[in-house]
């Protein structure tokens, strides 16, 4: 099993910044992605972006790039998700997943989940 913790939510302007965290504890995942979801209220959870553990591939989601930007600690088995250039529309629930060997934007692809952090950025 592996479990994510995330953290680093919060209430913010638009155009403000958050950086969120992924702690990872639990079985070894050195082979797989890690990928950042969202989800606002009464929309289906979307993909935000993707990192792989090893080779610092990274993918995001055309609403996203430019502002915000996936890395990675190993040695701390953390994985972050600095937000710059919020806007309202940036309001969500985010959560990180892993599980998946190959770089998905399918939450289908993901076999573990966090529980989520809040993202509320105001007008």
């Amino acid at each position: 099993q592996v479990q994510l913790v995330e953290s680093g939510g919060g209430l913010v302007q638009a155009g403000g910044s958050l950086r969120l965290s992924c702690a990872a504890s639990g079985r070894t995942f050195s082979s797989y992605y890690l990928g950042w979801f969202r989800q606002a209220p009464g929309k289906e959870r979307a993909f935000v972006a993707a990192i792989s553990w090893s080779s610092d591939t990274t993918y995001y989601t055309a609403s996203v790039k430019g502002r915000f930007t996936i890395s990675r600690d190993n040695a701390k088995n953390t994985v972050y998700l600095q937000m710059n250039s919020l806007k309202p529309e940036d309001t969500a629930l985010y959560y990180c997943a892993t599980g998946s060997r190959v770089l998905a934007t399918a939450r289908s692809a993901y076999n573990y989940w966090g529980q989520g952090t809040q993202v509320t950025v105001s007008s």
